[in-house]
């Protein structure tokens, strides 16, 4: 790039801020050295790496890139074999912090997982890290020129005795100078150094009187600082204990400037990715400062700058501008007032060029398109040159000429004022000639003028395109916005009239300008007055489609709202309904274990009951059968009856009952009797044979309760409607009267309900002694609402 281009577009003034930004004195060498590339590749690179650095510093912060120290002079006297200070080892140190840093720094997180940056990803992945060393540094050095104790046991056990040794050299110099002897012989009572060794101040008259060596005198001669001969030896051997503290130092430095010599290829190498780190890294700290975006680039010649800003101006003043070219035209020619800020856009346009060819990002919106150019030419200022007796308008064209014979097709060439510093006619036909040639060779020009021939040939020529200044003539005050398409008016007389120069003067000059020029001017005033027009409706448009828009967004929020209501509303009606079940079912569930419980209590209280029954009735018929023994054996029959077979009638006497003889009498003459249900074993001597019909002589007894039975009970009952207690005594009464009655099958009806009284009967049938087996109905017998029970 021309160097004189880049002083007129103040390229170095975005340098410097650019050395602001990064943090070593490695990157700002970098800075000092940065020039604008022409190769689209490397201009594509720089740009990735910018844009890559910026979203990085958004979503994680700034790196850490303090430490990184210019080291290559210390790795070269290292590799040579030469002791490294302290202070060079720390900066080596902090060098390697600093890389280590970097790659911790780089490591994705939870918030950044799925973010890419591939090309600093592979720098930073490629810097080497050396811990080892870092911690051996840090451990040995604590200072610039300090030595830690830590650095190695020797060291440690040496500096212990150096202390020790101070000590003692002290304690025996107090005693000296506090001596009542002594002290009228020193000039202060004090501890002092010379020349490394422990010294007191004496009196001249007195040296005499202090035997030792004298290392040093005052400046008037009255004092001599003795050594006193009671420490020279403690002197001597603190002396050789610092030596040894020399070496043992010598001997850490060089070993850890040979652990670095090790290494000295891949630490030389971090140096240079760490100074280019900090290079990109302070790209984009200023793309952030200033809002910059990263460009489209092209090797096509177009440009198209949306809202681009000039990046010296400060933002709350500067203006942004839209200006494209290299597409439909490429010519533009920039007309209107002075101070409307033609060169402004100029100096833009170039200098906006410059930073994205230098990698950083161009402040101005997303989607701005900046071609790669070769050359970048500028004509732009006051050149006259005192010196070479050169005015204006030759310093200017001598510009030109350089330009002319320089230029190539991938060139900008940007002309501020041209033909200008002559007379108007012969400067605007140079103008146009200038112009006409560079279009001619498709260079992409863009140049600022007064000239009215120069907006003519803009209109009538193809490729070349007016652009003008807009100026408020009410307010006196340029907008800065470019129109392009549109001829800039200078409105001198307006702006003339409005600061109070006379009508009369206004209206003679009017005069004086030919017809077709006045006429020329209104139509570029008729122009402009359409444009304004034009545009107040575009931009009334914009904001009433604008507004459409914020309202159907409005409108689409407020459905999808809306939306996510109802659902939110049937989601939660759902899991309202799910859970008024879900407790509904645990209440039921709780009742039925609360029923269950009470039918449980219920069933043991009656078993009880039953038990309780049992062991009465049992009770009850052993002591009728211990009467019934008794009696037997009491009463005996008159006669003794021979030969009793069994089926007999025989009347028990002792019972005065009838029964029929099962088994004959044994040895013993004892025989079992059947006496209605009960088995009664008897002697044979208290039984009496009955001969005759036993059917029509039996009395009333227990087979007439039988047969009594036997007509009244049913073969099923019904419970329904009954509590499980009561369900289970009437139940457990009938299974009795069935039995006694001889019945063999027998059906319960308890109703299917909840299942209470089923449960009920069945855990009663299980321990019933006369059932044999029980089953619920099959179809046709009343399902699960009935049980069938077999007796035995």
């Amino acid at each position: 790039m021309n160097d004189r281009t880049l002083k007129v577009l103040e390229y170095n003034k975005i340098k410097n801020m650019l050395n602001n930004m990064v943090e070593s004195s490695l990157g700002k060498s970098l800075v000092e050295n940065l020039k604008p590339s022409t190769d689209i590749e490397d201009v594509k690179y720089m740009q990735n790496q910018t844009d890559e650095a910026v979203n990085i510093i958004i979503k994680r912060g700034r790196p850490p890139l303090g430490g990184i120290h210019d080291v290559l002079k210390d790795m070269k006297r290292a590799e040579i074999g030469s002791t490294l200070m302290p202070i060079n080892l720390l900066r080596i140190a902090d060098s390697l912090r600093a890389a280590r840093r970097l790659k911790s720094y780089m490591k994705k997180d939870k918030e950044d997982r799925d973010s890419n940056y591939p090309i600093l990803e592979s720098i930073i992945y490629s810097l080497n890290t050396y811990k080892y060393i870092e911690d051996d540094i840090y451990n040995a050095i604590i200072g610039e020129d300090q030595i830690s104790d830590n650095a190695s046991s020797k060291l440690r056990n040496i500096r212990r005795k150096i202390e020790s040794k101070n000590g003692s050299i002290r304690n025996k110099l107090n005693s000296i100078i506090n001596s009542s002897t002594n002290r009228k012989y020193l000039q202060d009572a004090l501890i002092t150094i010379r020349e490394d060794r422990f010294v007191v101040p004496v009196k001249q008259e007195y040296k005499s009187n202090i035997p030792g060596l004298v290392h040093d005198q005052s400046s008037s001669g009255a004092t001599l600082f003795i050594e006193p001969m009671a420490i020279v030896e403690l002197n001597n051997q603190l002396k050789e204990l610092k030596l040894e503290e020399k070496e043992e130092i010598e001997r850490i430095l060089a070993e850890l400037t040979n652990l670095v010599a090790q290494e000295s290829e891949g630490i030389k190498e971090n140096q240079k990715i760490l100074s280019n780190l900090d290079l990109v890294f302070g790209k984009a700290k200023l793309a952030l400062d200033m809002d910059g975006s990263k460009p489209i680039l092209n090797n096509e010649g177009y440009i198209n700058i949306k809202k681009g800003r000039h990046p010296l101006i400060p933002k709350d003043e500067v203006v942004p501008t839209d200006i494209y070219i290299g597409k439909k035209f490429n010519t533009l020619v920039i007309t209107g007032p002075n101070t409307g800020g033609k060169t402004v856009t100029l100096k833009t346009v170039g200098l906006l060029t410059l930073m994205a060819q230098s990698g950083i990002q161009v402040p101005g919106e997303y989607g701005s398109h900046m071609a790669v150019f070769d050359q970048l030419f500028a004509d732009i200022g006051d050149e006259q040159s005192i010196e070479q007796s050169l005015s204006t308008f030759s310093s200017h064209m001598t510009n030109i000429v350089d330009i002319l014979e320089s230029v190539d097709k991938n060139s900008l060439v940007l002309f501020d004022e041209l033909g200008a510093g002559t007379d108007p006619t012969e400067g605007a036909a140079l103008a146009m000639s200038i112009l006409n040639y560079l279009h001619s060779k498709s260079i992409r020009t863009i140049a600022t003028t007064h000239y009215s021939e120069l907006k003519v040939y803009a209109l009538t020529t193809e490729g070349i395109e007016n652009a003008s200044v807009e100026f408020n003539v009410k307010t006196l005050s340029p907008t800065y916005k470019l129109l392009i398409g549109v001829p800039g008016k200078s409105n001198a007389f307006e702006i003339s009239k409005r600061i109070g120069l006379g009508d009369y003067i206004i209206d003679r000059a009017r005069q004086l300008i030919s017809k077709e020029n006045i006429e020329f001017e209104d139509v570029l005033a008729s122009i402009e007055k359409d444009r304004r027009v034009t545009e107040e409706n575009r931009q009334k448009t914009e904001r009433m489609k604008k507004e459409i828009d914020k309202l159907k967004e409005e409108l689409q929020s407020k459905k999808a709202k809306a939306d996510d209501m109802k659902k939110r509303i049937i989601r939660e009606a759902k899991q309202e309904a799910k859970k008024i079940v879900r407790e509904a079912k645990e209440e039921s569930d709780e009742i039925v274990k609360a029923l269950r419980d009470i039918s449980s209590d219920i069933e043991k209280e009656r078993r009880r009951k039953i038990q309780e029954a049992q062991d009465t009735l049992k009770g009850s018929i052993d002591k009728i059968d211990d009467d019934l023994a008794e009696n037997v054996l009491s009463k005996k029959a008159k006669k003794i009856p021979k030969n009793l077979k069994a089926g007999e009638t025989v009347k028990l006497l002792n019972l005065n009952q009838r029964g029929t003889v099962i088994n004959p009498p044994n040895e013993s003459g004892n025989l079992a009797v059947q006496v209605g249900i009960m088995k009664v074993n008897v002697h044979v001597s208290t039984v009496q044979r009955i001969k005759g019909d036993s059917k029509s002589s039996q009395q009333p007894g227990t087979k007439s309760i039988i047969r009594a039975k036997s007509k009244s009970v049913k073969s099923e009952i019904d419970v329904r409607g009954k509590t499980l207690e009561e369900a289970v005594l009437d139940v457990d009464k009938y299974l009795d009267d069935a039995y006694i009655a001889g019945l063999n099958r027998i059906t319960i009806i308890h109703g299917k309900g909840t299942g209470i009284l089923r449960q009920g009967i069945s855990e009663l049938l299980r321990s019933q002694r006369h059932v044999k087996g029980y089953r619920l109905g099959k179809h046709g017998e009343g399902g699960t609402g009935v049980t069938v029970v077999d007796l035995k």
